[in-house]
């Protein structure tokens, strides 16, 4: 009888083993790993925006570099997570580079993956190699109001009620209607609105809402890594006010496009190559 009760125990330990350690760690994004190199880079996608925004680019530096393509939880098809918000998604993708050995990476943000590599840099400073933000700044909000103070409580709630009972071809018309403030190039613009009609709805107003409610103007103080802000082109008449929201980062080399909108990589491809190509292959 002790002899079946050992084997039991032994049984229910190995499943208790199994179920607590055997399971792979989860994580707020998606990712595609490819290419081949002993440094690597971590692009990080905007809001409401697939990985795929970095085919293009990431196929310049596959030769060299590992590289780690996210897609947010929630964004353009991918399942959401619960109560999703800024300060999460930037512990876990610097949960998910130690986790991964990835050692002292390169991030490349857009948009609001930009503000996600600007606060992992300040945070995690030991985990970075370089960045690269492009087209994104410390404190949107600041951007037409010096003064924002961010605020503990934002309420979102007609917001979100408003574009979470959106029928989809309502939801699409408005994305249809805003993508000329975001992009010139007219054949791309298909492409990106359908990341944002394939989004989760709860997740995109969550994360607009969180962002824009998100400051880093002091936090960037503590970045001590070598960092490249693009910038597109029409912010070059702003440049006073996008100077001061970068005033605390000095290790920040600022850079405005020729031409085109937020969507640099597609608007201003060339230039914005160049730049890339130039800031990640220099020592």
């Amino acid at each position: 009888m002790k002899k079946y009760i050992l084997i039991i125990g032994a049984i229910m330990l190995s499943v208790l083993f199994c179920t607590v350690f055997g399971q792979t760690k989860s994580y707020p994004f998606e990712v595609i790993k490819s290419g081949k190199g002993k440094k690597s880079i971590v692009f990080i996608p905007g809001f409401a925006s697939s990985g795929a925004v970095w085919n293009e680019t990431k196929a310049n530096f596959e030769n060299e570099y590992t590289c780690y393509t996210l897609t947010m939880a929630g964004f353009a098809g991918v399942k959401p997570e619960i109560n999703a918000n800024f300060k999460n998604w930037e512990s876990a993708i610097a949960s998910y580079i130690q986790d991964q050995k990835i050692e002292r990476p390169i991030i490349v943000g857009h948009s609001m993956g930009g503000g996600l590599a600007l606060a992992i840099a300040a945070d995690y400073s030991e985990l970075i190699d370089k960045i690269v933000v492009v087209d994104a700044l410390p404190c949107l909000a600041a951007f037409g109001n010096p003064m924002f103070k961010s605020q503990e409580n934002t309420n979102c709630t007609p917001m979100k009620n408003q574009i979470t009972t959106m029928s989809e071809d309502a939801f699409y018309q408005m994305q249809k209607r805003g993508i000329g403030t975001l992009m010139t190039n007219v054949s791309k613009q298909e492409l990106v609105i359908s990341w944002s009609v394939k989004s989760d709805r709860n997740t995109f107003c969550d994360m607009y809402c969180d962002f824009s409610n998100t400051d880093l103007r002091d936090k960037i103080a503590a970045i001590k890594c070598p960092t490249l802000i693009l910038l597109q082109s029409s912010f070059y008449n702003s440049k006073p006010v996008i100077e001061a929201q970068y005033k605390n980062l000095k290790t920040a080399q600022l850079a405005y496009a020729n031409k085109g909108l937020h969507f640099i990589m597609y608007d201003d491809k060339e230039w914005y190559e160049a730049q890339l190509n130039s800031f990640i292959r220099s020592r």
